[in-house]
């Protein structure tokens, strides 16, 4: 009787499991080609994060809070499956540069914003437009841009109440999401009750 084959080592399983991957990620890439903007004039920018676990993450939230779209800044392939399904159906953009991303959300009337701690206009308090995007930068390195060389960017603060002096990347973009939303919904609610008959 022959002996069983192998185990795969450790580096033919990380092998593998990166091949199916990329497997994914072509097949929701070419399937994000017919994606529809969600209900919200919301988008996300995110400035040359890591193609690892965030991205997919804010893609799942961009999709549950019906974002507009997400535009990735110089991010490379990434495993689709934590985002659970947000990659086929929110509208993808990709460049090579933030200049390219910002010129083509300027021509689409977009105001936009960046999370930074050094600032004290906070999320909360700030006038968020109908439509708006948000800058998210990379985890460690922060923005691969000078802020002061777009003079309309809005810097916004999210409040933090405790010692940690940043949030991560995935948690900071659902926080923008919902807040967004949220006031979206409320300003909805609003003009029903105004327009209702007495």
């Amino acid at each position: 009787m022959s002996d069983p084959s192998p185990a795969p080592s450790r580096r033919q399983q990380l092998r593998e499991k990166r091949s199916l991957a990329q497997q994914r990620y072509r097949k929701h890439r070419q399937r994000n080609v017919l994606a529809q903007p969600g209900v919200h004039q919301i988008a996300l920018v995110l400035d040359n994060l890591k193609a690892g676990y965030n991205v997919p993450k804010i893609f799942r939230s961009a999709h549950a809070f019906g974002a507009a779209a997400v535009h990735l800044v110089n991010i490379g392939p990434f495993d689709p499956a934590p985002a659970k399904g947000g990659f086929k159906h929110v509208p993808a953009r990709f460049h090579d540069n933030f200049a390219d991303c910002h010129r083509e959300l300027r021509e689409a009337g977009y105001a936009i914003f960046h999370l930074t701690p050094h600032t004290e206009r906070q999320l909360w308090s700030a006038e968020l437009p109908e439509r708006c995007a948000f800058v998210l930068g990379h985890e460690e390195f922060g923005l691969s841009f000078d802020p002061a060389d777009y003079p309309d960017l809005q810097g916004l603060a999210i409040p933090h109440f405790g010692p940690v002096d940043s949030l991560n990347v995935a948690v900071a973009a659902s926080i923008v999401l919902y807040e967004y939303a949220r006031r979206q919904q409320a300003e909805t609610a609003t003009t029903a009750t105004k327009l209702s008959p007495p």
